[in-house]
Parts: structure tokens; sequence; C-alpha cells
């Protein structure tokens, strides 16, 4: 397993299958650090901003003990020499930007939620990275770096000695330290330097007689350094995205794995030294073996400097697609919190040069099928900028998408807005690209067909080309969308929203709202696809009929964000007022918003998208149907992507513990999936066959089944102990009798009395009896009259033996 910190939670992947296994839940802020508790492996120790440590069993993702220690904890430290302690980095009470390294007494206790006040200073004016503190060999002292100092706490002699170095700048050196590690065997600390040098320090318990060798690869800032586990072999990461191993602590022994990707930002060994890992600045951790090989990746969000795409939804995966990597397109799965894959547009080596002006992807645009894609990318130049418009087809066989038409200069200024017309099934025969610029015209792209007959396949013999400019006063053109069903295209123009008929190109009408100019704009859906919404940079929302051509409603809000829901009627509206941002949702037919969220966050929201769902969810609340086919997601200006849930935390993370009560429909193993598909298949041929199924109520609920099905295999007894449970289980019970059986029995008896009144009345008794559990199971059963259950008795007593001579 490997346990990261992300965010809010903790989470568990797997080392083998990079999948995600569990996500633990429960701190209210950032998480700074996890531990694994030194005297049992199967448990983690996570330390959050809250204020609140908490322990966990993540084998089953269940908190075990939450304790508070009530002021912010920016690192977390264990030992296994300190048996009920933990060490915590605590911001300094009094001081700004002063940080102090204390030990934490974790109070024992019957209940889950326990106090932790009893806090004692080990070291003052720490830093607060978690990367700037280390525990030397078997727990005997604690090492800080901070700025220019090095500071060593022995713990049995109680003693501190200071070490400093220069601060002075020379021959481009900076001695600013920036991280510390610590050797597993030896007294042996090496710290890391803003100008790329590694110092190892010896004889630290002298405060003169100390002594550092240096070691020097890195020609920028040392980011995060670790020792093997037998001590061997140190490893430094930097922005050079190259992960370096020192040999026995020499400069001349050492081994490189380059092109990683990112600047690495942290490293970590596993306990049996097997593999270590890497973490970039790109949202990425590698997997890389003992011998320097790369492994596995796991990549997650990657926080671009800046979302110029917005936020754009796949129509095929559903997946989340933004800038990633500069010049790629990221494609973003939401289930797993994962990257599918990377798209490269531009197609050129990205020079981390600050001041160098180079090409970027600014705008993309999916047709609604998915199989066609459009990209822009322009070089950061303001005055004369290079643009290249793109046009990408997805291709079945190698299930990516390929280059299709390249167009140099498609605009003579900036591209501000482009949108493939929505039609459906009719994609292929009709579809449209429209783009709009500040060179004040908006241009209509088609398909055309190649003269070339040698095109192998169709998508080869067609390419992109001008069809219809557009134009309004010589407005710059600022927005476009087309209606639901394709007929008219919206363009606003600086302060005018213009409608176009999609197949004359004819100006149908126009829309505006003074002051200001048009910020957004879309068209209603489904029952409201009469009705056009534009927001104004001056602080307007407004509604305008198109069938009357006048507003239909306004009001006075200062929108940001216009985001229909593709699956709906309704529309997302987030404004930005007093440093806060506030949503609201509304159909265009109703001028009063059906939910409203104010102090949605803080930051400011800069983009939003509807995803939809794979199955509608289930909400109680009226307030929240309108999240119940699509899911709302937000980008803000700190690059976090945020979404509204309708449900709990405590629902939406299910711990192993109580997954023995998830559906069928949701398998949390390989096997139990197999058999999950193997009983909806069966299911659905029975339906299929006409056949009325009654499934034994028993036989779904056994307990013995369904731990067998989910309790990991390593934790379950041997299959002699859980053979007869498992055997019994699946036993009838002997209380639980049929119809037929019950009739037989009645038939015996009978036969022995001789009393047909009697019998009649015991049989007619034990149907009922039967019938009425029938009933609850949802059967229509008939009740026999006293003559037909007597002929039914003596049709059984018939010998019917002759029959076998035949």
């Amino acid at each position: 397993y490997l346990l990261c910190a992300s965010g809010d939670f903790v989470k568990v992947y797997s080392v083998t299958t990079e999948e995600t296994l569990r996500l633990m839940g429960g701190h209210a802020d950032l998480v700074t650090g996890i531990q694994l508790n030194p005297h049992n492996h199967m448990q983690l120790y996570s330390s959050s901003l809250d204020g609140s440590i908490k322990l966990w069993d993540f084998m089953d993702g269940i908190p075990i003990k939450t304790f508070t220690v009530g002021c912010k904890l920016l690192a977390l430290y264990t030992l296994a020499s300190a048996e009920d302690s933990v060490f915590v980095v605590i911001p300094k009470k009094g001081e700004r930007d002063t940080c102090q390294l204390v030990s934490v007494k974790l109070t024992k206790g019957a209940g889950q939620d326990l106090e932790a006040k009893e806090l004692s200073v080990v070291l003052d004016g720490v830093g607060a990275s978690p990367k700037q503190i280390a525990f030397g060999r078997e727990g005997e002292y604690v090492v800080s770096v901070k700025e220019v100092n090095l500071q060593v706490y022995f713990f049995k002699r109680k003693v501190l000695n200071r070490f400093s170095l220069g601060a002075v700048k020379t021959k481009g050196g900076d001695n600013q330290f920036s991280c510390i590690a610590c050797h597993p065997t030896e007294d042996c600390i090496a710290t890391g330097h803003a100008d790329g040098k590694i110092r190892l320090w010896r004889n630290f318990h002298h405060r003169k007689e100390y002594t550092y060798s240096t070691l020097h690869w890195h020609h920028d800032i040392v980011m995060d350094l670790a020792f093997s586990m037998e001590g061997t072999r140190l490893l430094s990461g930097g922005v050079e995205s190259v992960l370096v191993q020192w040999h026995n602590e020499s400069s001349c022994q050492k081994d490189f794995l380059p092109r990683l990707g990112s600047p690495i930002e942290y490293i970590s060994m596993s306990s049996d030294g097997a593999l270590c890992c890497t973490l970039h600045t790109d949202n990425r951790i590698t997997i890389i073996n003992s011998n320097l090989r790369f492994s596995r990746s796991i990549q997650g969000l990657i926080k671009s400097r800046d979302v110029k795409t917005g936020l754009v939804v796949d129509p095929r995966t559903k997946a989340l697609v933004m800038n990633g990597e500069p010049g790629h397109l990221q494609f973003y799965c939401l289930q797993s919190d994962q990257q599918l894959f990377s798209l490269d547009i531009v197609q050129r080596q990205y020079i981390h040069e600050a001041g160098l002006k180079q090409s970027d992807l600014v705008k993309v645009a999916f047709s609604a099928q998915g199989t066609w894609l459009a990209t822009v990318e322009e070089r950061e130049e303001v005055t004369d900028p290079e643009l290249e418009l793109k046009l990408w087809f997805y291709e079945e066989e190698t299930q990516s998408f390929k280059l299709n038409t390249r167009i140099n200069t498609p605009h003579d200024n900036h591209i501000t807005d482009m949108c493939f017309r929505d039609m459906g099934e009719l994609e292929d025969d009709s579809l449209i690209l429209v783009t709009t610029g500040r060179d004040c015209v908006f241009k209509v792209w088609v398909m055309v067909e190649d003269t070339d007959p040698e095109g192998k396949y169709a998508q080869q013999s067609v390419s992109w080309s001008c069809d219809f400019v557009g134009s309004y006063h010589n407005y710059q053109a600022t927005n476009c969308c087309f209606s639901e069903d394709g007929s008219l295209l919206a363009v606003s123009f600086e302060e005018t929203v213009t409608v176009w008929d999609s197949v004359t190109w004819d100006l149908k009408c126009t829309f505006c709202h003074p002051p200001g100019n048009i910020r957004n704009i879309c068209f209603g859906r489904l029952t409201c696809s009469k009705y056009l919404i534009g927001a104004t940079d001056y602080g307007f929302l407004c509604c305008w009929n198109l069938l009357t051509c006048a507003l239909e409603w306004s009001a006075h809000l200062n929108i940001v964000v216009l985001q229909p829901d593709p699956l709906s009627e309704h529309i997302a509206a987030v404004s930005w007022l007093s440093k806060e941002s506030s949503l609201f949702v509304f159909k265009p037919n109703e001028p009063r918003p059906i939910y409203i969220q104010r102090n949605l966050c803080k930051e400011k929201i800069l983009l939003a998208a509807f995803v939809p769902r794979d199955e509608p969810e289930t909400t109680g609340s009226e307030k929240h149907l309108w999240l119940r086919r699509s899911q709302l997601l937000f980008l803000t200006d700190t690059q976090e992507l945020m979404t509204l849930s309708t449900k709990p935390l405590g629902e939406r993370l299910t711990p192993s513990s109580k997954q023995l009560a998830v559906e069928e429909s949701l398998p949390v193993t390989p096997f139990s999936l197999l058999l999950g598909k193997h009983r909806r298949q069966q299911s659905q041929e029975d339906i299929d066959l006409g056949k009325l199924v009654v499934h034994n109520k028993h036989e779904q609920a056994s307990p013995a089944v369904k731990q067998l099905l989910h309790t990991p295999a390593h934790v379950l007894p041997s299959a002699s102990f859980l053979c007869p449970i498992f055997i019994n289980s699946l036993l009838i019970s002997k209380e639980n009798k049929s119809a037929e059986e019950v009739a037989d029995e009645v038939e015996m008896e009978s036969e022995k009395t001789e009393d047909d009144s009697d019998e009649e009345r015991d049989v007619t008794e034990m149907e009922q009896e039967d019938t009425s559990h029938m009933e609850l199971l949802g059967e229509m059963t008939y009740k026999l009259s006293k003559s037909q259950e007597k002929e039914l008795r003596k049709i059984r007593k018939m010998d019917y033996s002759w029959i076998s001579a035949f």
C-alpha cells in the first residue's frame, strides 16, 4: 500500500494496480502529515490544520481515535521509543512566522474522541515545512534547519547544539537550508541547500569539532533528501526532474533517473527498501524500483498555471478536460481521481525559462458525440499573436485523437470563444464550428471532402474550411453558442447579442441591456428553449424571449460564471461580490431561483461545468433535485476544484466495516464483481423468458456469503473452517416448508387415519398459512376449493409405475 495525504483526506493506493483502494475522510482542514504507528503497522496517524490527530485502521479505512490538540498542526512525526507520544510542529503563540516542535501526550481513554492538551516544547524556532525536521539514529536526537541555521537536540543528554553557515552569497552559492535527512544507522546528517549543494554533517555532538563534506550536482534548490533503509544510498531531487542516487556518500559514484516530467517535491522509501516514490509538482506520484528503474505512475489533477481552456466535459468518457502540462490537454476522471490520459496539442518542446514567449493551449471544444475536437493555441504575444486552429478526429482503432486539419491564423486577433453545433445523431451530416475573435468577426467552419481518391478512411478524406464570415458594426465578437436544436446561433458583440439563422446565416434579431458588455450567453434547454440568457460585466443577468424578442426579466447580479445543465432546464450562475462567491440555480421561465447558496467560498470562482452522472442520484431534499442527473464542479482562482454534494461525508465514504451492507450492485472485489454480473445476466434471462422468480430471502441475506466475498483474503480463516459455515448457510431450514411438502405430510397422516374431513381441514389451514407468506413476497396465489383439493389427492395416490415399461 501507498498512503498519501490529499487535501482533507488520506488516500490508500495499491502499489501494484495504482487503484485508489480507500479514501479516509474526517478532518475538517488540510492534512499536513501522516505517519505509520511504530507499534502497529496496520495503523496510521494523521495531523491536520483543524488541530486534531487521528489514528486510523487504514486496512479498513476506519478512524480509531481522534485527539484534539487545539492549535494548527503543521507537521507530524512518530518515534518507536516514544510509546504514548507523537511530535508535531505548531505556530508559536504571540510570534508571527515562528514555529515550535512539541511533544504531544496521547491520552488513553475508552471514548473515540479525546483531548490531548499535554504539550512539551522540544525545539523552538523551527521551520514550518515537514522536510526541515528529521529524527536521528534510533530516535536519539532530532535535527532542525531554518534559513542558514542548524540545531541538534539530544534527548538523553538534553543538550542543544547550534550550527550556522554564512548568510552571504559567494560565487553564486546560497547556503539557505531547504531540507534534511538523517542516516538510519550512523550519526550522519544530510542537508539540502538553495544553491543545489548537499552537505553531509558528522561529529555534530561537539559544537566546534563538527565536520561536513559536500556533494554537488543540482543546479538549483534541492527539494528533498532520503536515505535508503540500510543507509548506503542517498536520494535527492529538485527542479531538474531528475532523481539522483549517491553511493557511499561519494560525489564520484552516482546514478540518475532523468526525465521524470516535473520537479520533485518529496521522496519516500518503502519499509523494505524495495521501492521508493517521488511526489512531483504536477500532482503526480512516481513509483521507482530499488535499481532506479521506473515502475508505475499515479497522476492526479494537474494544477496548471492558468486554465485558459475552461472546464470542458468529454462526451465519450465523461472526463473533465482542461489545460494540463504546458501545451497538453489533460483528461481527468472524477470517479477515480486520476488522469485518464494527456493529449499533446502544441507538439513542441516546452522550455522552462521565465520570460520566454511560447505557444500555449487557450481554447477547447468537443462535438456532441465527442468525435471531433477543436483546439486553439497561441504564442504569448499581446500585439500580434501567432494563432493556430486544429481539428482532431477520434479514431476507434487507436482509441485516441488524430490531427485532421491545421489552420494557421484563423483570425487576425485573439480568439475569444468557439463552439460546435450540437445536432446529436445528425452530427456527421451537419457539423459546424464557429469561432469568434477580437478582429470583430465570427467565422463558420465546415467539413469539405478532399479530392484525393487515395484516401483509405472516410475521416482522412475530409478537411475543414471557412464557409461564412459575419460581423456586426465592427464590434469585437466575444461569445457564441448554438440553440439546443442547432437552428439559431447567438454571438455577442460587446454590448449587443445577435441571433443568426444557422442555415442561411441571416441576422434575425438583436438584444442589448446597457450599460456594460456581454460577459456570458447561453440558450435555455428542453421546455425553456425559447429563452436566451446573458450576463453583463456591469452587474446584470438578463433573460430574453426569442418568440416575442423582448426582455422577459433581469436581475442585478455580478455574474462571473454562467453554466447551463445539458440534461435539464437548470442554469447555474455564480456571482462575485464583497470577496465571496455565491451560487444561484434557476430556470429561465421562472425569475425566482430554485436554489441559492450564499458565501459558497471565499475564493473567486472562475469556471464551472456540469458533468453527467452515470446513474441519477437519489436525494431526499427537494432543493437538491437539480443535482440528480448532473454534478456541478467549480474551479477557483487558487486552482482548487470543488463540487456540491447532496450527501454528508459519512455516506460518501463507506468504510470496509460497512461494506457487508452494501448493495449487490456495488461489488468491492473482482470475484464479487463477476458474480454480480452473472446474477444480473441470469435475472435478465429470467425476465426475458417470462419466468416469475422468487428469490430466497435467506440466501440473499446470508452473512456468511457476504463476509466470504467482501473480507480481504489475507485475513480470512482457513478454508476448512469456512466450509461448514458456508454450506450450512446454503441449506434451507426445515421450518420453512413449501406448500407441496406440507401437503405431502398431511397426505401421509390422512392415509394413517383415513379421516378425510380432518385431513381436508388440516391441509386447508396449512396452505392458507403458507399463502400468507407467499403474499408477503408479492406472489399472487389462488385458493382451491375442497372438491379440487380432494381431486388432487386422488391423483397423487394413483400408481403411475406402468409408464416405466415404455
